[in-house]
């Protein structure tokens, strides 16, 4: 240390008083400890006096860890400031004790642990996060230093300490923090990881003279980003000979630490550059749909992996691709070797089951005999204790009137008022009186005795709440303290009321100021809190209390079994309960602490602690006024003004007792000035409530290092153990002055997790030091019992819940007799679980040994507890682990929050911590990364999630703690708001079941067959009905083209309206009879062969929205004997996205003309349609709008029917193009099976609401109104954007019974009418009229969607039954439509989990773990279907998933494929079975899905087969060997969180990719990571590798309501989504 050879006291003044300024600063967290060693060793540099460095005396001072001072003492008024920091110097931190009673052995297994892992070189991504996200809270809502009511968090203050203590003597250079730091600096990670951090297109390459930042991490990063400099410099020898070098050494690394790294780093990689587009053979960016690829499906698979690989020449990312380079991070990491090896488990094949680790031999057991109960002290008995408290209380009244009860202090801790035993008498007795006879009417008493009344008084005023309380005794009501409800939005506000409510409380006792202060509401009544129950408020200012008549005396009894007092306890899950103590108890316990802490009549207390209950209350209000105690209440606010406060009170009014929590040791060292005055040589006893904390131990010891010169005795030190069910359980008596000290238990933090005490020895990082608590109290029985399962008692060696028998001890949870049992009326049993006796022991909550000479440890709380795979850690111990790492630069205050939440089966740990403003991105990320290293290192616990919220944003508890259980259900409902996050479930999640191993397919047809037939399956296939023949020549001639059909329905039925066009408002705006469509057409016929010159059988694009021009159109290149190719024109608002699909279409289809219409053909010659295609290479474009009357030469007829009628092309999901042909002789074949299944002809009226550009939608709006010749009413569903309720008054103006629509439809009706159900109805809309609503889809049913829909609009008459699904594919684009008869749609729930191994267990509604499946309507006349195994190709018993194969006239005749390669061809449009009909050709659809046998009845009689598709093969998602459907991961996402809007999940490289977008605020988008990372876990067992947050309609969805999942993927390896927020799971 740069001052070891100075003498502090010889420096010049200005120096002392600018090291003082400098000491301030660092507490405070101003300057980090790197900045505060540079400024202190520039200041001393003239003074040092250069010697050999020798052992330092015993007393020597060693500087505080880099924790001890991260502002945890806020400053005081500005006049005591300079004195202050003037004075606090040399005894920052106190010298050490014996090498064995070491307490900072933590700190230092941090810096260890962390050390360790310096060498490992693991790139841990970084989040990429969008720069708005970073936004912190503004300024003015954070609490200043001085007024955060953060300072007071009693969890994390308390272990601050421990870095605060002794430092043992080995070598001072090897443990100060100096050393540390100097290690820091030569380790010093040099990343900048600016490509990681800045949101997408903002990173720039650092320009080389650049400093990097300043401030480095201080120890070696576990993870190193990539661009990390090869080599470091080298460590300097830690023995350093003089003092002189040292401090160079420091001053010479600052100045160069900062210039290094950007001479040896590479720049990062610069994502703004745009990278050459990859060369991809015919793929191309398409719009919102997405890529082509071949059109194999055999192929796609592997074409997908290729990209997965990288390796394919098809989809290369971007070498300098952010995503892709962080992935390979990810990937890097997750193969490190988990901590709890995956041993080999089992899997029953049909039943997945959760893997149970297998127990380690090695685990330690508790070898020990069977504990003897404990006996405390026998309680004496003397002969002046009075009969009940509240007659001391009318003795000393009466005898001691002058003699001071209780001072106050003000808010700058002078002392405000006095309160002596005679004005406490008898204002207590005016209370009672006034409670039990002035309240209500001369008639009426409001309060009997054994009522329950609140007390609600605020900390600043003890005097008001002592009158309340024995005012109550001495009326014998029950008080109930509770905290002063601030804000409806108090933490846990709700759980008070629940607290009050099973008291059954209805009256509240108050101040007038406090009263003044309570929220009103704007009349001026007091606000109702959410869950209180009514309450009555009484103001107890003596002012309004009335003076007794002289005969009226307050009813005295002796101590009996009834309630006295009611204690408030919040427990782990945030319930607040209600402890009773009885009169007698109340007696019992003051006389044992009486007896145990040796209090004598007259002496002076001075209490720090909240008066209103625990310690507070037991030693300062009731024990105090038993022996005529002056106890002086030092409230909370001035302990926050003036940190030392208290010391100066024990100081002033030479106190004999004084009662603390660890963190007011804390402040009062941190704010300690070198005072000579300041004596606590008054104090016999320094009582420490916390003292049974793990971690007071080092606060304990570094407070005596520091006062023991002040005349603090080592064995006034007195820590205890209390809980509010057992009340005190031990304290520590005052030590006889000269007697060693207790020792300390040192044990081994392994040996703790499994409950069992092991003294450590080998590995002292993992070491936890505990102190005792003393002995049992007087008249007391202790036991330690298991924890869980029935109160078996320990062996010596265990560690257990300590029990308690005792007259002094709470009776029960008022009000809750259940709960009551378990807690006060445990009988412990022997290992035989027979019950050692008949007397009832009291739960402690505490978890604790008992050591040599019967003295009590207690290691933590029972609520505390976090039982992780079977393992115990303590949350403190956690807290305190975090830390101890650097926490100066990244967390606020010391304010950490640990709990565990149940996901898959097991704890899983959580640490919340509060982030300082100024921390940067890179510390927070650095310190994150470090506590993992840390904690898994020190417990052996991973981490499933690490969260820093902003500062002074965790719900506290009264005294300004953080509220755990309501930051917990902030995590789980995510409304944490967290500004960074990261996720560990790779590493700490290891009970996944087993991956499967897929059976090789070697198993002979013949024997699958008689395994079928033993095991009574039937073969998965089902048929629709026959088609039937047609006689009548006529019709067959009719009905063989739909040229021929037009002509003659032209000829027969002329004037027969066949379409009706609709606008936005329900205006017919164009409609066609038969004569009319056959007249446009022969005209386009006409101007193909003129103005076009166009041969027959040439393709012809039709460019047009959806329209009778469109239908006119398709029929003239009928008449020409061209093949029209249908195809979606370009969105004029986004042409860059949607034209080059158009483009791509018309040169794979090679068509030799355009046809559309005047405003479209202007786009595609526009300038802004130059800039994304070449508009010179346009073939003929023929402008359809205004053309001559001509009439062809003649109508073509094709030869045959096998000639193609018209190309379909379609994206798939999976981002692929594809055209089909459609020969002439299925058109005919699906137009008449459509015919027979809706019931179609020509008096029928139908409506269309659907995309007319492929599939079924197309064949809707085209073709069949001409075979079936009923009349369309068409309504395009664009239209709905403008006017959503279009579609439905339609239905109901024109009295439909049949409609046909799209999911998109569907979404946008509830969308836009979702409240307007009502309104519909008053416009007169009913629905009743509609028979059959079929949803038009190449997917499986949207369930949820189509139940939405029917529920919604069942208030306008739609009929439950009405909403059915169709399904067809691109090799048969009708294999299923619900038609008008037959039974209606089934739903099944199957088993999740066997579908994931392709089988199908139907299981009953609401069963765990099922998915609902509806079935895709019933197959069409002339359909067969058939489920095969994709793989061996052979057929399927009904109770498997495989794809599903069908067999129809209409199927298509085979891609229309630029490629030639006719293998595919034959592959996917006449495919054999490999065994059982070898026959019959067959489609392969592409889809998975199954066959089920109903119940229900089909037309012919018999039982009904229900097809049901599960989903796209090329879609499905192989994680673990199993089978994936990703809309059931999404389903799952989406109902994580209200913000989530839509989500999509694809894999990579074996990672699960899930993408969300977020409707609600950026400061939402870290809440969904857990979420989802959870919901996917819990109900799919899978880890999710990448969560992507970006903005609503980011994920690409196609005309048919699809989403485009592989376009998705490619734009999130190319890293052009822009995401909010990017969080890689570790």
């Amino acid at each position: 240390m740069a001052d070891r050879g100075v003498d502090l006291s010889a420096l010049p003044k200005e120096v002392r008083d600018q090291l003082a300024e400098l000491d301030l600063e660092l507490s405070e967290g101003d300057i980090t400890q790197k900045g505060y060693e540079k400024k202190r060793t520039k200041l001393l540099a003239p003074y040092i006096i250069h010697t050999p460095v020798e052992p330092p005396p015993q007393n020597d001072v060693q500087p505080p860890a880099p924790s001890s001072s991260s502002s945890h003492a806020p400053p005081p008024s500005s006049s005591s400031r300079y004195r202050e920091r003037r004075n606090r110097r040399t005894h920052r931190n106190g010298g050490t004790r014996d090498d064995r009673y070491r307490s900072d052995i933590h700190s230092e297994a941090v810096q260890a642990a962390l050390a360790k892992h310096k060498e490992e070189k693991m790139a841990l991504p970084m989040p990429t996060k969008r720069r708005s996200t970073y936004v912190q809270s503004p300024i003015n809502t954070r609490t200043p230093p001085d007024s955060s009511s953060g300072s007071e968090d009693e969890t994390s203050v308390r272990r601050q300490s421990s870095l605060v203590a002794p430092i043992p003597q080995v070598n001072p250079n090897l443990q100060s923090p100096d050393s540390w730091i100097n290690r820091s600096v030569q380790g010093s990670s040099t990343s900048s990881s600016a490509s990681s951090t800045l949101s997408h297109g903002e990173a720039k390459p650092q320009p080389q003279s650049q400093p990097q930042p300043q401030y480095k991490p201080q120890y070696q990063p576990l993870y190193q980003p990539h661009h990390q400099p090869q080599h470091q410099p080298q460590p300097q020898p830690q023995h350093q000979p003089h003092e002189q070098p040292q401090t160079a050494a420091i001053t010479d690394m600052m100045a160069h630490s900062r210039i290094a790294p950007s001479q040896n780093s590479a720049p990062p990689p610069d994502v703004t550059a745009v990278a050459p587009p990859p060369t991809r053979g015919p793929r191309v960016d398409l719009p919102s749909n997405a890529v082509v690829r071949g059109m194999s499906r055999g192929q796609s698979r592997s074409s997908m992996m290729e990209t997965a690989d990288g390796r394919g020449n098809m989809q290369r990312v971007p070498v300098n691709s952010r995503v892709s380079t962080k992935i390979q991070q990810l990937l890097n990491t997750l193969k490190r070797p988990k901590r709890p090896p995956l041993s080999e488990f089992f899997t029953d094949d049909s039943e997945e089951i959760v893997e149970v680790p297998q127990p380690d031999p090695n685990t330690p057991k508790p070898e020990g005999r069977q504990i003897m109960p404990v006996k405390g002290e026998p309680l004496g008995v003397v002969s002046n204790w009075p009969p009940a408290l509240q007659a001391a209380l009318a003795r000393w009244g009466a005898t001691q009137g002058k003699s001071p009860a209780l001072t106050a202090l003000d808010i700058t801790g002078k002392p405000l008022y006095t309160l002596t035993y005679g004005k406490l008498w008898s204002r207590s007795v005016k209370l009672a009186y006034t409670l039990l006879n002035k309240l209500g009417t001369k008639n009426e008493q409001i309060l009997k005795p054994g009522d329950r009344v609140a007390l609600v008084y605020p900390n600043s005023d003890p005097g008001m709440f002592w009158v309340a309380f024995y005012g109550c005794l001495l009326a014998e009501v029950i008080p109930v303290p509770i905290e002063v409800p601030l804000s409806r939005k108090d933490a846990g506000i709700s759980q008070v009321g629940f607290l009050l409510g099973s008291c059954g409380v209805g009256l509240a006792l108050t101040s007038e100021i406090c009263l003044k202060g309570l929220p009103k509401t704007p009349t001026g009544e007091i606000l109702q809190f959410k869950g209180w129950p009514r309450l009555k408020w009484v103001v107890t200012d003596s002012k309004y209390l009335t003076k007794p008549s002289k005969d009226w005396q307050p009813h005295v009894p002796t101590a009996n079994t009834d309630p006295a007092y009611i204690e408030y306890k919040a427990s782990k899950e945030g319930t607040v309960v209600g402890v009773a103590v009885s009169k007698v108890a109340m007696l019992t316990h003051c006389q044992a602490l009486t007896q145990a802490c040796n209090y004598c009549e007259g002496e002076t207390l001075v209490n720090v602690l909240d008066f209103k209950k625990d310690m507070g209350l037991w030693h300062g209000v009731l024990t105090a006024v038993m022996n005529r105690i002056h106890t002086i209440s030092v409230p909370y606010a001035v302990m926050k003004a003036c940190p030392l406060s208290w010391v100066q009170r024990v100081h002033i009014h030479k106190a004999r007792v004084a009662l603390v929590k660890c963190r007011d040791l804390h402040w009062a060292m941190m704010a300690h000035r070198d005072q000579r005055d300041t004596s606590l040589g008054s104090l016999r006893m320094l009582i420490v409530a916390d003292g049974a904390n793990p971690w007071s131990v080092s606060s304990c010891d570094a407070f005596l290092n520091v006062f023991q010169s002040h005349g603090l005795k080592p064995e006034v030190i007195c820590p205890c153990a209390t809980s509010p069910e057992a009340m005190t359980v031990a304290i520590r008596r005052p030590g006889v002055p000269g007697a060693p000290l207790p020792a300390r238990a040192i044990l081994s933090m392994g040996g703790l997790s499994h409950g069992v005490i092991r003294v450590n020895t080998e590995d002292k990082n993992s070491a936890l030091t505990v102190q005792d608590v003393g002995h049992v109290m007087p008249g007391a029985l202790m036991c330690i019992v298991r924890p869980d399962g029935p109160p078996q008692l320990c062996k010596t060696d265990e560690i257990g819940e300590i029990i308690i028998n005792s007259r002094a001890g709470g009776t029960m949870y008022y009000g809750l007799p259940g709960l009551t049992k378990n807690t006060f009326e445990v009988i412990p049993v022997n290992a035989n679980g027979v019950p050692i006796g008949e007397i009832p022991f009291v739960r402690s909550g505490l978890l604790g040994f008992v050591g040599p000479g019967s003295l009590i440890f207690v290691v933590g709380k029972i609520e505390g507890l976090l039982m992780v795979s079977g393992r115990r850690h303590n949350a403190d111990d956690l807290v305190a682990t975090a830390l101890a790492v650097e926490p100066v630069k990244t967390v606020y205050r010391g304010r950490i929050a640990v709990f565990s939440v149940t996901v898959f089966y097991d704890e899983r740990v959580v640490i919340v911590a509060e982030q300082r403003p100024d921390a940067s991105e890179e510390d927070s990320f650095q310190w994150m990364s470090r506590v993992l290293q840390a904690i898994d290192s020190i417990h052996q616990v991973g981490l499933y999630c690490l969260a820093l919220v902003p500062a002074n944003t965790l719900p506290k508890t009264p005294l300004g703690g953080i509220h755990i259980s309501d930051t917990k259900q902030f995590f789980l409902d995510g409304n944490l708001h967290p500004c960074n996050i990261l996720m560990c479930p790779h590493t700490c999640v290891t009970n996944l079941p087993k991956p499967r191993q897929k059976q090789p397919v070697g198993v002979g047809p013949a024997s699958v067959m008689v395994g079928n037939l033993v095991a009574g399956k039937r073969i998965a296939q089902a048929a629709g009905r026959d088609l039937g023949m047609i006689e009548d020549q006529d019709l067959v001639r009719k009905h063989q083209y739909l040229t021929e059909a037009l002509h003659w329905r032209a000829q027969t039925d002329p004037d027969h309206v066949l379409y009706v066009l609709l606008n936005a408002k329900g205006v017919t705006v164009g409609t066609a009879t038969c004569v009319q469509l056959h007249k446009r057409a022969e005209k386009i016929a006409a101007a193909l062969t003129e103005k076009g010159s166009i041969n027959t059988g040439e393709n012809v694009v039709l460019l047009y929205p959806p329209g009778i021009d469109l239908i006119a159109s398709f029929y003239g290149c009928l008449y020409a004997g061209c093949v029209p190719v249908n195809v979606r024109p370009p969105h004029p608002q986004n042409l860059a996205a949607t034209l080059p699909t158009v483009r791509m279409i018309i040169d794979v289809s090679k068509a030799a003309c355009i046809l559309t219409t005047q405003n479209l053909m202007r786009t595609l010659r526009s300038k802004e349609a130059a800039a994304s295609v070449n508009i010179k290479t346009w073939p003929t474009i023929i402008d359809t709008d205004d053309l001559p009357r001509r009439r062809p030469p003649q109508i073509y007829k094709p030869p045959t029917a096998e000639m193609i009628a018209y190309l379909d092309f379609s994206v798939s999901t999976t981002g692929m193009l594809t055209g089909v042909k459609i020969s002439h002789a299925a058109v005919s074949a699906l137009c008449r099976s459509i015919k027979l299944q809706c019931e179609l002809y020509s008096s029928r009226q139908i409506a269309i609401c659907l995309d007319p550009y492929c599939g079924l939608g197309f064949v809707l709006w085209c073709l069949a109104s001409v075979y079936s010749g009923h009349q369309s009413i068409l309504i395009p569903p664009f239209e709905l954007e403008t006017c959503p309720s279009l579609w439905l008054s339609t239905l109901s103006q024109y009295r439909i019974r049949d409609t046909f629509c799209s999911y998109s439809v569907m979404e946008l009706c509830i969308k836009g009418l979702g409240t307007q159900t009502e309104l519909l109805k008053a416009r007169g809309v009913n629905l009743s009229c509609v028979r059959s609503c079929v949803v038009i889809a190449e997917e499986r049913p949207r369930l949820a969607l189509t139940h939405s829909f029917s529920k919604l609009f069942k208030d306008v008459g739609l009929s439950s039954r009405a909403v059915s699904t169709a399904f067809g594919s691109r090799v048969n684009l009708a294999i299923c439509l619900q038609g008008t008869t037959g039974p209606d749609p089934c739903t099944v729930y199957v088993d999740m989990k066997s579908l994931r191994h392709d089988r199908v267990r139907l299981v009953e509604r609401g069963a765990p773990q099922s998915l609902p499946l509806m079935e895709s309507g019933k197959i069409l006349p002339g359909v067969r279907v058939i489920i095969v195994n994709p793989e061996t190709r052979g057929p399927l018993g009904d109770s498997h998933l495989g794809e599903i194969w069908v067999n129809s006239p209409h199927n298509a005749s085979g891609y229309y494929t630029i490629y030639g390669e006719e293998s595919l061809q034959a592959d996917h449009f006449n495919t054999k079975l490999s065994f059982g009909d070898p026959h019959t050709l067959w489609a392969r659809t592409g889809y998975l899905g199954f066959v089920k046998r109903t119940e229900l009845l089909d037309a012919s009689g018999d039982r009904h087969d229900a097809l049901f598709v599960v989903g796209s093969l090329d879609e499905t998602l192989e994680l673990r060997g199993l089978r994936y459907h990703p809309n059931d991961i999404e389903t799952s996402v989406s109902r994580a969180h209200r913000s989530i809007a839509e989500s999509a999940v694809f894999t990579w490289t074996n990672l699960l990719v899930v993408v969300s977008e977020l409707c609600g605020s950026e400061q939402d988008a870290l809440d969904l990571v857990p979420l989802i990372t959870n919901v996917v876990l819990e109900e799919h067992h899978l880890i999710v590798g990448v969560v992507v947050i970006v903005d609503p309609g980011v994920i690409p969805i196609n005309s048919r309501g699809e989403k485009q999942r592989m376009h998705l993927r490619d734009s999130f390896l190319a890293d052009q989504l822009d995401p909010i927020y990017v969080a890689y799971n570790m």
